[in-house]
């Protein structure tokens, strides 16, 4: 086996450490032999070096979404096509879309609109004003986004749900409560003089919107 020398054993270690003296210099050359910091970069709110830019931290383009955000104008998350409410849901249905929504449903909205969606929910039964039943005319002819639109803002004495329930899960409930009005007769509506008296004692805060 060749032996090496020790000669040329000492030089390739003296050009292993200038190869890693050299990695720590900054551009101009100048060395600096603690801080990582490269002198020829851009700092935040630095001075652009770009011709009609005032800062080097660059304005986010209009109209850019963040990742896994849907845009401001999507059905999927306005429940609108321009400003009239959606009639069907953006979001396919299927049998494990209902799934969900029943248990979404059961969870947040049971406890004021009943398990079968009558108004009668466990709250109501300590003295807060019922919601309107899901089986009257009024609901039933409503636009499926209503349904999207009231959970994701908000409807007289409902506040929002949205930092709660998820996009597609609202549209899952949404289209759970079709199901529960295809399940029940026409009923008429007999609350809606409470929920108003709740409304002027201060209860419902947000004003009530009509449904288009």
């Amino acid at each position: 086996m060749r032996r090496i020398s020790p000669k040329k054993v000492f030089s390739g270690s003296l050009a292993v450490i200038a190869l890693a003296l050299l990695a720590g210099c900054a551009r101009d050359g100048g060395f600096q032999p603690i801080s990582m910091r490269n002198e020829s970069r851009l700092r935040p709110l630095a001075q652009s070096p770009i011709p009609g830019e005032q800062s080097a931290s660059r304005q986010i383009p209009v109209g850019t979404i963040a990742r896994g955000q849907l845009s401001p104008d999507d059905p999927v998350a306005t429940g609108r096509v321009g400003n009239r409410l959606v009639t069907s849901s953006p979001v396919p249905v299927t049998p494990a879309v209902i799934a969900r929504g029943q248990e979404r449903f059961d969870i947040y909205c049971s406890p004021c609109h009943g398990r079968v969606g009558d108004g009668n929910g466990r709250i109501t039964q300590r003295g807060f004003p019922h919601p309107p039943d899901y089986a009257i005319a009024r609901l039933r002819q409503a636009p499926l986004g209503h349904f999207f639109d009231v959970i994701t803002n908000g409807y007289g004495a409902m506040y929002s749900y949205a930092a709660r329930v998820p996009v597609n899960d609202r549209w899952a409930v949404a289209s759970y409560i079709r199901v529960l009005q295809a399940s029940r007769p026409v009923v008429p509506e007999q609350f809606q003089q409470q929920r108003e008296r709740a409304r002027q004692t201060g209860i419902g805060t947000l004003p009530v919107r009509p449904i288009q």
